[in-house]
This record gives structure tokens, sequence and C-alpha cells, in this order.
């Protein structure tokens, strides 16, 4: 092939990446199915334990978990189940959620829907040492966690963890 044969390079051109349409978000309220809403306050961990608000009426998001919206890691919320001085707290209520039913968090008018996957009720220890309930890289979810099992007034508390589990139910918007 002679050089007088070989066509010229046409120049290249730089691609402009699109503005993301991905919705994201920390959650300020969450609503159980039926409607029963909370607001959802930063929680973060201190010494090893998620410091949820003392206020049994509100929950806590984790600020080492995912946004709702986000493409991967669980979004995680947690509440007291009770209080010795305040009664029953706004997560006694998952002791009732059953799989299949839905859970909505919000910011404004941004919302994000999950469809509960599963109930479980877990041991203390499991839950930091062998849960998944924390995970930050697998697909995104919604974990709402509150005290369960049997309360031992010896030990400070339950033994337990309430741990509900669910998917997005489409993007975030």
């Amino acid at each position: 092939m002679s050089a007088a044969s070989v066509e010229p390079v046409p120049t290249a051109r730089v691609g402009k990446a699109a503005p993301s349409t991905r919705v994201r978000f920390v959650p300020t309220s969450v609503v159980l199915a039926g409607g029963a809403h909370a607001v959802v306050a930063p929680a973060a961990t201190v010494e090893g334990e998620l410091v949820v608000p003392e206020d049994v009426q509100q929950v806590g998001w984790w600020d080492g978990s995912a946004e709702a919206g986000d493409p991967f890691g669980n979004t995680v919320i947690a509440g007291h189940v009770d209080s010795a001085t305040e009664g029953l707290g706004f997560f006694a209520r998952l002791r009732q959620v059953t799989k299949g039913q839905t859970v909505t968090v919000r910011h404004g008018a941004h919302a994000a829907r999950y469809r509960v996957t599963s109930v479980r009720t877990v041991k203390k220890q499991a839950l930091a040492t062998s849960s998944s309930a924390f995970d930050q890289l697998g697909d995104h979810r919604l974990v709402l966690i509150t005290c369960g099992g049997a309360y031992r007034a010896d030990r400070g508390g339950y033994d337990s963890n309430v741990v509900v589990t669910a998917v997005p139910l489409g993007p975030a918007r």
C-alpha cells in the first residue's frame, strides 16, 4: 500500500457525559403499610453502636448506609421498639409487618417505594457479625431494624432484633 492511498484519520471527538437522571436522597420520613409515618433523622455509629433518636416516635437513618435511590447498598433505618418512660415506639409496628407489604421513604417531594421480602428476628450478636443488614456492596435494599425477642431486664434490654428487608419498586422519584 502506498502512502498516497492512505486516507486521513478523522479527528477524534470528545464525548460529554449525560447528566444523571437518578434520584437519590437521605430519607426524612418513613411510611409503613396502612399509612403510619415517622420522622427519620440521621443516626451515627458511636463506638460500634448505632445511636438512634431518643424520641421513640422517631427513627434514625444510619449515616454510613446508602441513600434511597442508590444502585447498591442498604438504606438502613433503625428505631426503638419501646421505652420505659415513653411507651411503645414507632417501630413496634415492625412486629406486624408482613412479606409483600409496601414501605415508602420520603424527602420533600422525592419518594422511594419498597416491597417487603422478609421479616426476621435475629440475635443481637448475629446482627452485627453474620447478618447482611449493613451490607453496602450488594443490590440496593431498605432495611428496617428494631429490638425484638425476649426482654432481659438483667441485661438492659432485648436479646434480639427484628429486621425487615425490602426491595425497590422501581427507581426513586
